[in-house]
């Protein structure tokens, strides 16, 4: 006998169950971006008020220790997330951020400041493996790459609204209300997560097969056998990626300024990169799911590669100037996007969370590198045009490791 339907409320509509996970991942991504920016968008104000003793070196060590601190925490959630599931990670991981964000605000001098940085990124860092995890297992069947690039849009939206908020709270109320307010929408994610988010159906599945040490035991397979040559394949075109990425956010003003294009322009060509950013998510997603994820990704690298040489000619035209960089944005970023979706694809779920936790912690290496070979380009006064030059490299050397990488894993994912 069928169970009668659940009465609905009148005049209501009732939820799509799979709504609250794709919303608190897109949140726990977004929380990402929030981060890419709070710092850029403070040190102007710390630097020019000596906040805390804090000198240019010391700032620039607070932000290089917090990206280390992002990379090791992605590494470790992995087997994490393997054995206790993606649900309690995720609240985990959220709610270390999020108390240590807060700390920030009143941290008493710059040491302390640097330490819970770093402490935060660990938290942060585990963010984003474990909801592209999620995303990825709970995405219907061939919908894998669409539901990795929508959630990765949270990145670049939270990364805009910071910037916004930034202009109107760091003068209202200073530089400390940055981290609070981060902190604070951080922990009001967490009782929707507890009431709204389930555990994946899949890890439940898969942790049906065997008890969790089993689990742990597969996970330790992405650095064995047939996925060693994969793993490293993808840690090469994740490095690359985030190369691009932040060298790119980090020095692209400053690059068209050498090229002889005012601040402005070079501010607002910044803004065209990353509204790229977020068409290219959307297509991204939709072609890798029709064309397969090893064609698109290896296509996203290739024109990446393109457009940045492109961006090396200068153009008369402002307009063509605009479509360079929009187009330029709309692959760079998403071709590190689909890395991670193609991750999703090769691994199965018994280690898909330690494979992408890896992919993106060896990933947030590149983030730092980017940024110091865009400064060293800028020192020796050759940012433009060889900055361009050395970013399409990195490209074409992640359309190289990703070619040896098969379009399938040694297992059925």
């Amino acid at each position: 006998m069928t169970a009668p339907a659940p009465a609905r409320t009148p005049g209501r509509a009732p939820v799509d169950p799979g709504f609250w996970p794709v919303l608190l991942c897109w949140v726990a991504v977004a929380l990402d971006g929030f981060d890419l920016v709070v710092l850029g968008a403070v040190i102007p104000t710390i630097s020019r008020e000596g906040a805390l003793g804090f000198t240019d070196a010391s700032l620039t060590t607070a932000s290089t220790i917090g990206l280390v601190g992002v990379g090791l925490g992605a590494i470790a959630i992995g087997p994490l997330t393997d054995r206790f599931g993606r649900r309690r990670a995720l609240m985990a991981s959220i709610a270390v951020f999020s108390v240590l964000t807060i700390a920030i605000a009143v941290a008493p001098n710059v040491a302390t400041f640097v330490v819970l940085r770093f402490l935060a990124g660990l938290g942060l860092g585990a963010c984003l493996p474990t909801a592209l995890a999620y995303m990825s297992e709970h995405a219907p069947a061939g919908g894998n790459g669409k539901a990795v690039t929508r959630t990765m849009t949270g990145y670049h939206v939270g990364a805009v609204i910071t910037a916004l908020l930034a202009l109107w709270l760091v003068d209202a109320f200073g530089w400390e209300s940055m981290f609070v307010v981060g902190g604070v929408l951080g922990l009001l994610t967490l009782p929707l997560m507890w009431a709204k988010l389930p555990e994946s159906e899949s890890y439940l599945a898969a942790r049906a097969d065997g008890p969790a040490t089993a689990v742990v035991r597969r996970s330790a397979d992405v650095v064995r056998g047939g996925y060693l040559r994969i793993s490293i394949g993808l840690w090469v075109a994740s490095f690359m990626g985030l190369v691009l990425v932040y060298g790119l956010n980090t020095w692209l003003p400053k690059i068209m300024g050498e090229a002889g294009y005012s601040i402005e322009a070079g501010t607002g060509l910044l803004l065209v990169l990353n509204v790229g950013a977020v068409i290219g998510l959307l297509i991204a997603g939709q072609v890798s799911d029709s064309r397969g994820n090893k064609p698109t990704v290896l296509a996203w690298f290739a024109l990446a590669a393109v457009f940045l040489a492109v961006l090396s000619i200068k153009l008369e035209s402002s307009a063509l100037v605009y479509v360079g960089v929009l187009l330029t944005g709309i692959f760079v970023f998403s071709a590190q996007v689909l890395v991670y979706a193609f991750v999703g694809q090769l691994y199965p779920v018994a280690m898909r969370g330690t494979a992408l936790g890896l992919a993106a912690g060896v990933g947030r290496i590149g983030a730092i590198v980017g940024p110091f070979l865009g400064g060293a380009l800028v020192t020796a006064g050759i940012a433009y045009p060889w900055g361009f030059y050395a970013f399409a490299v990195a490209a074409v050397l992640a359309v190289g490791a990703l070619v040896v990488v098969p379009a399938r894993g040694p297992e059925t994912v």
